[in-house]
């Protein structure tokens, strides 16, 4: 096993990795996959990672399982084979992929709870519309949270979804009066930083070949405005 590994090519954290997974932390403005333009994704990084390490002829194979959006930073899993990828695919059908997010909100929020609501996606502008009542082509999404540290007029909070909503964390935290800081779209701009403060930090699932339950947390962001509440 290798761990701790940082990939100084392309500046990617590989926290593990073995013959049938690689576990990494996608960057902010990484996309998971190509979209067919020159960004970098972690897809073609990684598989550029493990051709130059292993030597490995002709192309590499790595199965995306799962994606986190491109302003997000975070945890991710890659399978290194086929059987991999679907018993990975499976559990994440099954919802036994346990995802943990954290983020920094404007404003000072206390305790733990619930916010239930209803989004729609506007998909020609990439933006979502949260409602408190049903309607039509909106549909129902819930996370819960638990705020962590308040300072400085933010707070740390940690999230996990109940629905996987396009832009649900951001959408849904600012509509309850608290957006994210740094998230221009939802929120408004801050001068402090160029990246949304959003962050898929924790990571478990079931080892698909040996049938262990296993945790991998990304390490905390030494930028503003993780570096408040280190």
């Amino acid at each position: 096993m290798d761990s701790g590994l940082t990939n100084t090519a392309c500046g990617v954290k590989i926290l593990y990795e073995d013959n049938h997974i690689i576990v990494a932390v996608k960057p902010s403005g990484v996309l998971s996959q190509s979209d067919g333009s020159n960004a970098p994704d972690m897809l073609t990084i990684l598989k550029a990672y493990i051709k130059e390490k292993y030597q490995k002829p002709g192309e590499v194979y790595l199965g995306l399982v799962h994606r986190l959006d491109r302003p997000v930073s975070g945890v991710m899993v890659f399978a290194r084979t086929s059987k991999a990828a679907a018993r990975l695919s499976e559990q994440i059908r099954q919802r036994k992929v346990d995802k943990i997010y954290r983020c920094v909100v404007s404003g000072i929020l206390e305790g733990d709870g619930r916010l239930e609501n209803f989004i729609w996606k506007d998909e020609a502008k990439n933006i979502v519309t949260v409602s408190d009542s049903a309607k039509p082509g909106f549909k129902a999404c819930y996370l819960d949270y638990r705020a962590v540290l308040s300072k400085d007029g933010m707070t740390l909070a940690e999230v996990k979804l109940g629905t996987g909503r396009s832009h649900q964390i951001r959408a849904q935290m600012a509509h309850a009066g608290h957006p994210l800081i740094g998230d221009q779209k939802y929120g408004k701009k801050d001068e402090r930083t160029k990246d949304i403060a959003l962050e898929a930090y924790k990571l478990s699932f079931e080892h698909p070949v040996k049938r262990e339950f296993i945790t991998f947390e990304a390490p905390v962001p030494d930028i503003f405005p993780w570096s408040l509440f280190a």
